[in-house]
């Protein structure tokens, strides 16, 4: 899993825990930083195992040794030989909230006998919408499998002690202080955002920038880039709280983004003004805050478009319209407050995928209630 997919299951989680407190929930990712957010959010209460590369020898090690009675994949994960060895050793494959954009369909058309033999191995794919159903079903799925359950990421939870921390962190902070984050920003859009909140300070000169690169190998070269532009830049590793002089605060830490959407009045979110896709909008917007985000957003095509019908997100192209967008949400209370009200709304109005999910899992896992065994 990607560190959006172990965020996207702790709601999930939570609930295979509280219903099957006997069971051993076994979480695997292929990162560092996926295995880093696995620790952050989850403790010792699930082991963690890297996923093996999807060749025969390898994978059947795994599930000889794991044991699994289930296997739980996220969103577009389809691998070849995992399922087909699952399938041998009568371990069922649920796909949860699976995500089927076209272009991914497209892809795995130009190989679509293996896609069509993968998709057969699996037992229950539990689709975010009808249009992701369809390509499913298309490219090969057994259509009594597929259902449409929703996304999980509407779901997600603020950890327990998530206003106490907060309320802490706002007594240390400066009062006062316009605010925004760019969130999750990738290579290429940092120069951008750095070149507006320039022209932002031209107009609100005690604003603060937050900045959260989405890669942790990033951080000191987007510590660098910041303080070449000329900006008065401090590390969260370097101070707690940064000075009033201070105009750029790079968020170099995980697991704490939230705290840091709570500390804004808007928030922008990366992965967009480049071509990665985009990243979960959905965090800020529970939190009743306004969300600005570049055009490419293909990994979050559906959320991004109820987003904008909403009226709780907007887009920008580059950086004279990041400036606009931004002054104009910090000149005007009202307008921020409707846009995070509107995003609040929609996170609520949309929660219950886990419910719908969970219908397909249990009579699965019930077989093996009194019988622990792995969970992937």
């Amino acid at each position: 899993m990607s560190v959006g997919e172990v965020r996207a299951a702790k709601s999930l989680v939570d609930v295979l825990h509280r219903e099957y407190p006997g069971m051993t929930i076994m979480l695997t990712t292929m990162t560092l930083t996926g295995a880093d957010t696995v620790l952050q959010l989850f403790g010792d209460t699930v082991v963690h195992r890297f996923v093996p590369y999807d060749l025969p020898w390898a994978v059947t090690r795994f599930i000889n040794t794991t044991r699994p009675c289930c296997l739980i994949v996220l969103e577009t994960e389809l691998w070849p030989n995992l399922f087909h060895y699952c399938q041998l050793s009568k371990v069922p494959v649920i796909l949860a909230n699976g995500r089927m954009s076209g272009q991914s369909a497209g892809r795995y058309k130009l190989v679509s006998g293996l896609t069509g033999a993968t998709l057969k191995n699996i037992t229950i794919i539990a689709a975010q919408n009808q249009k992701d159903a369809g390509r499913f079903i298309a490219l090969g799925a057994a259509a009594e499998k597929v259902s449409v359950t929703g996304n999980l990421k509407y779901d997600f939870a603020l950890p327990d002690d998530f206003h106490a921390r907060l309320a802490v962190l706002k007594q240390a902070w400066p009062a006062g202080r316009p605010i925004w984050i760019a969130a999750s920003t990738h290579d290429g859009e940092e120069q951008m955002i750095l070149k507006g909140h320039a022209k932002v300070l031209e107009v609100y000169p005690r604003c603060l920038l937050i900045i959260a690169p989405r890669h942790p190998e990033r951080f000191s070269s987007v510590t660098s880039l910041c303080r070449k532009s000329g900006l008065r830049t401090v590390r969260k590793s370097e101070k707690s709280c940064p000075d009033e002089p201070e105009q750029v605060y790079v968020l170099d830490t995980m697991g704490e983004l939230l705290f840091y959407y709570a500390l804004s009045r808007l928030a922008f979110v990366g992965g967009s003004l480049v071509p990665a896709g985009g990243h979960n909008m959905l965090e800020p917007a529970a939190l009743g805050i306004p969300v600005i985000t570049g055009p490419y957003l293909h990994n979050f095509h559906e959320i991004a478009a109820r987003m904008q019908e909403a009226g709780a997100a907007s887009v920008v192209h580059n950086a004279h319209e990041l400036v606009t967008e931004v002054t104009r949400l910090f000149s005007n209370e009202n307008l921020r407050h409707d846009a995070g009200l509107k995003g609040r709304n929609l996170v609520v109005e949309n929660r219950g995928s886990i419910d719908r999910c969970m219908h397909h899992i249990r009579p699965i896992l019930n077989k093996y209630a009194t019988n622990p065994a792995g969970l992937i």
